[in-house]
């Protein structure tokens, strides 16, 4: 029996498609999703139970057809851009996509009576860490467009909450990694921005050598650190906020990481602890605006969802990477 109907923004991309089945195979919930498939791929959506609508949130008449034809009690929005560069050169794009297009579902939300909202959030809206690991009380001064295109959603969010009772959980990852456990579904971006991902491409020989961005930070061993949650944590954790507000919770912000970090040295070492092979590297300059160190205190989302990181080793993580890289596609979809 299912438990409700939850649209899924998004649902055909790297982190909607782990939490699509997770909703569906274990949390017993029917699925709806929206994906205008320009990052997303068709064939992560393994259960046939879901029902696809490919679209754009931003396409009023497709958001109001689906919550007409179904009962939505719930969205968990993902869709988004999310390079950070990009974001820069190009913000309008990120504040079109980001800000402005999905309160086309929220005022579908407020129109058919659905109040809980499942926002895939960063800690990109913290901007430069003031303190090590960062809780949710954290000041909040993005330095990018897409952090700022991010916490303007919040914001948004809040203000649907004291004006209509629309509640939301706004969840902060940190960096997303690995992919499901099985093999079946992973880790497919088309430009790759990933750590993990392009470590192993390098060690696969798809890429020429890795490029370090930095060896003289204040770290020990020079190289950035970051914490690395696996993609299926990232799913349980907005079944669990889904849950939450079903049962009547109010508007929270939660963290999402391990609460320790890797350094990007540790990562390269620990492919190739699970590899066997070397990885090929070469060291550039730092990243303008890349800190030290981030790492997430999630203390709140244990407490308020009953949630924390079940994979929190990073050879573990990268096990599950490199398993659907060697799968039958090879870390690429057909379609």
């Amino acid at each position: 029996m299912s438990r409700g109907v939850v649209l899924v923004s998004g649902g055909a991309g790297y982190i909607g498609s782990h939490t699509v089945r997770m909703l569906v195979e274990e949390a017993g919930y029917q699925v709806v999703v929206i994906d205008n498939l320009v990052f997303g791929h068709r064939d992560a959506i393994v259960s046939e139970e879901v029902i696809l609508v490919e679209a754009d949130i931003g396409d009023a008449d497709s958001v109001e057809e689906i919550f007409t034809t179904y009962n939505i009690t719930g969205v968990i929005h993902f869709a988004a851009f999310c390079f950070v560069g990009e974001s820069v050169t190009d913000p309008l794009k990120y504040y079109k996509n980001n800000t402005a297009a999905p309160l086309t579902l929220l005022h579908a939300m407020r129109k058919h009576g659905c109040d809980q909202f499942i926002f895939s959030s960063t800690c990109a809206t913290y901007g430069a860490p003031q303190e090590m690991p960062m809780t949710e009380r954290h000041s909040q001064q993005p330095i990018n467009p897409y952090g700022w295109s991010k916490l303007m959603l919040e914001q948004i969010l809040h203000d649907c909450d004291q004006a209509y009772g629309l509640r939301s959980v706004n969840l902060r990852y940190f960096n997303a990694s690995g992919c499901s456990s099985d093999g079946l579904i992973g880790e497919d971006h088309d430009p790759e921005t990933h750590l993990i991902p392009n470590i192993l491409r390098a060690v696969r020989g798809e890429i020429g050598p890795l490029t370090v961005f930095g060896s003289d930070y204040p770290t020990a061993d020079g190289t950035c650190i970051r914490d690395y949650v696996h993609v299926e944590d990232l799913a349980r954790a907005h079944v669990s906020a889904l849950n939450y507000l079903g049962e009547g919770g109010a508007s929270v912000a939660c963290n999402l990481g391990t609460g320790k970090g890797a350094s990007v040295k540790e990562v390269i070492v620990a492919a190739q602890s699970v590899t066997g092979k070397p990885v090929p590297v070469e060291y550039g300059e730092r990243r303008e605006g890349d800190p030290p160190e981030l790492v997430a205190d999630c203390s709140f989302a244990k407490e308020v969802l009953g949630w924390e990181p079940k994979i929190t080793d990073i050879e573990e993580i990268i096990k599950t990477a490199w398993a659907w890289m060697n799968g039958p596609g090879e870390g690429k979809y057909q379609e």
